[in-house]
């Protein structure tokens, strides 16, 4: 199967500083989201490092190697982005979020660490592919927190994994099959917060890839985008009936 993808990413209505990066080589079968952490200092820095990285990879047929290409390329940023911040003054992290797709033929994998996620579209329906590496979903875990209200609790932006955060960093990941007429979502929390699930679903089921992509981020920026707001949509390309 041939894959097409398509990124989108915003500095959003109240940020200076757009700290996400986003990947999408579908020459690689290979997208990716970043986004540097808030808070922190020169998150920027670590989020193009993470894409940086990610992009050298070269291009292979087997999804396991690639997956454990993409999972050692994490843990090189990671390492990377501790001495950085070892290094500058006044200490603190440099780090970002990550979440990384990865296809061969009709089989994905999804890496990530943080609350950056990964969907798939189904004709079954939409499935978010990762779990948030964040206070509030340990929070939901515990029976403390209705999830209904996780996206807008005081400490919806504490992530507890990210790229750059810790000496030993902790990737999840996920892999399945792939059918025709499937989609995948990357997106940072500064969609995610916004859009609803409802509304993803409806958006990967445009025809036009671009015309999905602009409408799911103009979701966003009408309801004022406090943070940046990046995405990746990632979906086979229709082969052209036969004459």
């Amino acid at each position: 199967m041939a894959f097409e993808g398509v990124a989108r990413t915003d500095v959003g209505c109240r940020r200076k500083l757009n700290e996400d990066a986003v990947l999408c080589r579908s020459d690689l079968g290979l997208w990716a989201v970043a986004d540097g952490m808030g808070g922190h200092r020169r998150g920027e820095v670590a989020s193009a490092l993470v894409v940086t990285l990610l992009e050298r990879l070269p291009a292979g047929d087997d999804l396991d190697a690639r997956t454990a290409d993409v999972r050692r390329t994490l843990i090189q940023a990671n390492a990377q982005l501790m001495d950085m911040a070892a290094e500058a003054p006044g200490g603190g992290a440099i780090g970002a979020t990550a979440v990384v797709l990865a296809i061969e033929g009709r089989r994905f994998a999804c890496v990530w660490a943080g609350d950056s996620r990964a969907y798939q579209l189904r004709p079954s329906g939409l499935a978010r592919l990762t779990r948030d590496h964040s206070l509030v979903q340990l929070l939901v875990d515990a029976g403390e927190l209705d999830p209904a209200e996780a996206d807008s609790h005081p400490n919806a932006h504490v992530v507890t994994r990210a790229v750059g955060a810790d000496p030993a960093l902790a990737l999840d990941m996920v892999e399945g099959d792939i059918a025709d007429g499937d989609a995948f979502l990357l997106a940072s929390d500064g969609l995610t917060r916004l859009v609803t699930d409802e509304e993803i679903s409806r958006g990967l089921r445009r025809a036009d890839i671009d015309s999905a992509a602009d409408d799911l981020l103009g979701l966003a920026l009408a309801r004022g985008a406090p943070d940046n707001v990046s995405l990746v949509i990632v979906r086979p390309v229709s082969e052209p009936a036969a004459s």
